[in-house]
């Protein structure tokens, strides 16, 4: 199945205001970043995978997990509907969608829910790789 990258930004964009909660997977209750990620494109049909074997501290699954089931693209040709991972504190523990050239939507525990939001300067520059969900055209 195929879906355009606007469906995908428009399913995405369902979850907002949803809480944040660790490993959340209910739209309008709770989700986390991953979740958000993993139920839009499930809601599209476009995968049955999950994952749900991560704890609260980053432990260095989450880039592998990413590599084995997106595609990964070159981060100047990211485009709206692409997946993005962020790198705090040295380890990649963030992942948003880019809903714009310059903003993302994700499940982000300090606002406490998810929102979308402007990538500024700082944000961009926690980028450390992107995705493609397979499927979005």
């Amino acid at each position: 199945m195929t879906v355009t990258r606007e469906q995908f930004v428009a399913e995405a964009r369902t979850w907002l205001g949803t809480p944040y909660q660790h490993q959340g997977r209910l739209k309008g209750v709770a989700c986390d970043c991953i979740g958000l990620v993993i139920c839009t494109a499930q809601a599209l049909d476009l995968t049955e995978f999950d994952i749900r074997d991560y704890g609260r501290r980053p432990d260095g699954r989450l880039r592998p997990v990413m590599e084995s089931q997106l595609e990964h693209v070159p981060l100047l040709e990211a485009q709206a509907a692409d997946v993005v991972l962020f790198v705090w504190a040295a380890v990649p523990l963030h992942v948003g969608i880019l809903t714009a050239p310059d903003h993302v939507i994700h499940a982000y525990l300090p606002n406490r829910k998810v929102i979308e939001t402007r990538l500024d300067d700082k944000m961009r520059g926690q980028i450390v790789a992107a995705y493609r969900v397979p499927g979005v055209v």
